[in-house]
């Protein structure tokens, strides 16, 4: 089952990208003082994900004080790098899990029917304290539902 409030979430290693360059770092070397948000979606550059993250830059997202805002996506650290650029709000920084080890370890990995040889990870977000432990969860059912912003904010402004 992916990560509930109250489970410490694994300390996943993959290339942590900010834009420009991408190095091997641990969730918990990337999370702030008082921890940060974790938001999974399948691809960068997809429409969803376009549009939610443009949503958090808009939202103000890049200035919550010691929270790292970090995303988690199939995509490599060229396009996460890139995706970062378009974005343009250098506060966010994306993980590329390009095997899926990191949406594997939150048990989020589900094979898309209609992308042959594809796996995704469910659409989600999770606030972790400075220790990893999850203080909100969110998974989608589906995957377009929009994630519940107002609530998560709120999970981050607890931290």
């Amino acid at each position: 089952m992916p990560p509930a409030e109250g489970d410490v979430v694994s300390d996943f290693e993959a290339l942590l990208c900010n834009g420009e360059t991408f190095r091997s770092r641990t969730l918990s070397e990337s999370l702030g003082a008082r921890g940060g948000v974790v938001i999974c979606t399948g691809f960068a550059f997809s429409a969803i994900a376009q549009n939610w993250w443009k949503q958090f830059v808009r939202a103000g997202w890049g200035d919550f004080e010691d929270v790292s805002v970090l995303g988690v996506s199939r995509d490599g650290p060229y396009a996460q790098n890139e995706f970062l650029r378009w974005l343009d709000e250098p506060a966010f920084r994306f993980f590329a899990d390009v095997n899926g080890g990191v949406s594997e370890s939150l048990d989020l990995l589900a094979d898309r029917d209609h992308m042959a040889n594809v796996s995704t990870p469910w659409r989600s977000a999770f606030v972790v304290d400075a220790d990893r432990e999850v203080q909100y969860a969110f998974v989608a059912d589906d995957w377009i539902s929009p994630l519940p912003r107002e609530e998560i904010e709120e999970a981050i402004a607890n931290l």
